[in-house]
């Protein structure tokens, strides 16, 4: 599948009309299943005793996506309990078995990537290059990780002996049954992502998605189901916040992977062992900072700066939301990033031409309305600061930039998660660096200049886990699988392994010494 075109995160514009016919025809068929009712899944079965909530979407808060299903704590209990039944015959299964079926899965998402985008746009938001990028994402990591195994012959090492009578080898071993709480923002890979290492390493799932993604979680499992998975493997246990700590709590769940917020992943990462310690990955979130350098090209370092403020309405873990510019070309800088954006199409997502979509539920509009009014009298917003009124109604607001902000404005310390990117002067590079890190997160971060000199400094002295030099297509997002691993440092991430990379999907997995005397 080298050759087919695919839409990346920098992916900036398509002109292919069978790519947006083929992506309208899927928006039927996700329209189509609007209304549906959405159950727990257990050991193949599909369960219904839990109460019901209902998504409703950000587009258009009238339309009611799915009524689901919250899992009771009966169902986690029992899903855990038939992931530990599972776990001796997938575990046995040839690892090249595993490879085989998890390809066969990536390629039916790749299949049906339409649809899934489509309901990607409808569920939270995301307009279609971004809602299409999500669901090929998803088939990639499951490749990648599948492709990581096979590049490691199965994690089967031999070593040196000490004698002539032994044969000694390292194995990686799965640990057991793996817990997986996913977001809503990339609702298909950032579940599809950890659900396919886990599984590739030779574990047994359960999923908790965040309600918002309920309904993209249950197409992630038809896929995984349609593809050959074995019943007892996976299990999607949705609900709020209440089946997650369920999950966190159990002491049977042997592994975990959480990607949130700070605080809850910190929360998690303090309870989750019990009798002995469990690996758990937490994937928390990020303030990222861009840097402009003087010896930048401005127009360069506004287009990938407003990509990574804006894109998805600044949900993204990765998204931009501060920057430091040296004083001589702050001012040119600030009109040109105020320019585009002016420029900026809001609306309903799934329309061809718009390129940022609604907020994702009311209280993100509220967040955004809370921090334009703290602006008062401590800075200005350049441009945007509203709520926008549709009809029908949805969670739209304005691409908003601030400037003149102290410093120690709460905007340079805290992931809020809308579209709103503070730009502060700096007199020096050192100045920038500084500041720049001066948060406990480490995500992601960009730099802006034609100076090599510069960007070594930069390279040597930034503490984030990934980072881009003058890249147009987006200053601190847009990472892929095989090409940009994507994990955090400091309170962003606790494994030091990224996603995507090439130490990920050891991650699931144990190492023994096996020493056999002959």
């Amino acid at each position: 599948m080298a050759d087919r075109f695919r839409v990346s995160y920098a992916t900036l514009s398509v002109e292919n009309e069978d790519l947006h016919i083929a992506y309208e025809e899927g928006l039927k068929l996700a329209r189509n299943w609007c209304g549906a009712t959405l159950p727990v899944r257990v050991d193949g079965d599909a369960r219904r005793a839990g109460t019901t909530f209902t998504i409703t979407s950000p587009v258009d808060s009238s339309l009611t996506l799915c009524i689901v299903h919250s899992a009771t704590g009966e169902d986690v209990d029992d899903a855990v309990a038939a992931a530990r039944g599972a776990l001796p015959g997938w575990t046995a299964r040839p690892w090249r078995e595993r490879v085989e079926l998890l390809r066969r899965a990536a390629d039916l998402i790749n299949e049906r990537a339409n649809e899934l985008a489509a309901l990607m746009s409808l569920e939270v938001g995301k307009n279609r290059l971004e809602a299409l990028g999500d669901a090929e994402e998803s088939a990639d990591l499951i490749r990648y990780y599948c492709g990581q195994v096979e590049d490691n012959d199965g994690f089967v090492r031999p070593m040196n002996t000490l004698s002539d009578r032994e044969r000694t080898s390292s194995v990686l071993r799965p640990y057991g049954v793996w817990g997986v709480i996913s977001p809503f923002n990339f609702p298909m890979a950032l579940a599809a992502g950890p659900v396919g290492a886990a599984l590739v390493a030779g574990n047994s799932v359960v999923l908790k998605p965040s309600p918002q993604g309920s309904f993209t979680a249950d197409k992630l499992y038809e896929c995984l189901r349609d593809a050959g998975l074995p019943a007892g493997v996976l299990h999607v246990l949705p609900g709020g916040d209440e089946v997650g700590a369920a999950i966190v709590k159990h002491t049977d769940v042997d592994g975990l992977t959480f990607t949130g917020s700070y605080a809850v992943g910190m929360e998690i990462h303090r309870t989750f062992s019990s009798a002995y310690p469990k690996p758990v990955i937490c994937e928390m979130g990020g303030n990222n900072p861009a840097i402009v350098s003087a010896q930048a090209d401005l127009n360069v370092a506004a287009d990938g700066i407003s990509r990574s403020a804006f894109g998805f309405a600044g949900q993204k873990c990765s998204a931009c939301s501060r920057v430091y510019v040296q004083r001589e070309v702050y001012d040119e800088f600030l009109e040109k990033l105020a320019e585009r954006a002016r420029r900026v199409t809001v609306g309903d997502p799934t329309e061809r031409d718009v390129y940022m979509g609604p907020l994702v539920d009311d209280t993100a509009v509220e967040r955004f309305a809370r921090t334009v009014a703290d602006v008062g009298g401590k800075g200005r917003v350049v441009v945007g600061g509203a709520v926008l009124k549709h009809s029908p109604q949805g969670h739209y607001v304005q691409p908003t930039v601030m400037a003149d902000l102290p410093l120690d404005h709460p905007v340079f310390r805290d992931e809020l998660f809308v579209p709103i990117v503070a730009v502060a002067a700096v007199d020096s590079l050192d100045e920038a660096i500084t500041l720049a890190n001066r948060t406990d997160l480490g995500l992601t971060a960009g730099f802006f200049s034609n100076d090599d000199a510069e960007v070594e400094r930069f390279l040597d002295r930034i503490e984030a886990g990934v980072v881009y030099i003058n890249r147009a297509a987006g200053a601190t997002t847009g990472a892929w699988p095989g090409i940009q691993p994507f994990g955090g440092w400091k309170g962003s991430g606790n494994s030091g392994k990224a996603g995507g990379g090439l130490y990920y999907v050891q991650l699931y997995l144990r190492e023994q010494s096996r020493t056999v005397v002959l």
